[in-house]
């Protein structure tokens, strides 16, 4: 199993560092993809005293959502959107990926501060959690494009997922499908918000938003 979670934290690691550096948005979806599909198969691979129905489900639930469904919609929304398919980051890439190097430190850190009170987590999935929230959240606030801060959103939910997976004890299947949800709904209303940004202004730029004052 610590070979799997091994295999699973250094790809994951990859996908963010690619999410940071690359400028064009299809390439960040199949990123973002990639990194539903790898975060979905913890829950089987920390799964203990077997491989169960609900352990199924929930891996099942989170690749179809996240793995597949939500980059589809994206992708649908990025063709549908005649606009420019390049990311342009308030922060430069380079500027991106030291935020990186920075983050994956800091989570270091804070995981080695948190596994004497979460001992029955892996560490190298405790660690992948917070990075991958860290950098969902640099995501968000640092790019210009809509896309990308639904990616952000995404990549965020995929650490709370994962931190919940290996801390959590016990937790109702429901509760675990409800989060799932929670994200469905969340990414088909930033959906219907970029279609009308996108008809309003023939952008998916955010600050274009700040036409919209007085």
């Amino acid at each position: 199993m610590f070979a799997l979670l091994e295999t699973v934290h250094a790809l994951g690691l990859l996908s963010c560092f690619a999410l940071l550096g690359t400028s064009r948005i299809g390439a960040c979806i199949r990123w973002l993809s990639f990194q539903g599909i790898l975060f979905g198969l913890v829950p089987l691979i920390v799964h203990q005293g077997g491989l169960g129905w609900r352990a199924a489900l929930l891996a099942g639930g989170n690749i179809a959502l996240k793995g597949i469904g939500f980059p589809l919609l994206l992708l649908r929304l990025r063709a549908r959107a005649e606009t420019n398919r390049e990311v342009e980051p308030f922060v430069s890439f380079v500027m991106s990926i030291l935020f990186g190097i920075f983050a994956l430190g800091l989570s270091v850190w804070l995981t080695s501060e948190l596994k004497p009170a979460l001992h029955q987590a892996p560490f190298v999935m405790l660690d992948s959690s917070i990075f991958l929230i860290l950098v969902g959240l640099f995501l968000i606030i640092s790019r210009r494009n809509a896309l990308m801060q639904v990616i952000g959103y995404l990549v965020l939910e995929n650490g709370i997922f994962v931190f919940g997976v290996i801390t959590v004890v016990g937790t109702p299947l429901l509760v675990e499908l409800g989060v799932l949800l929670d994200a469905f709904v969340g990414v088909f209303v930033m959906g219907i918000a970029i279609y009308h940004i996108n008809r309003e202004f023939g952008s998916i730029e955010v600050d274009r938003l700040s036409a919209l004052k007085g």
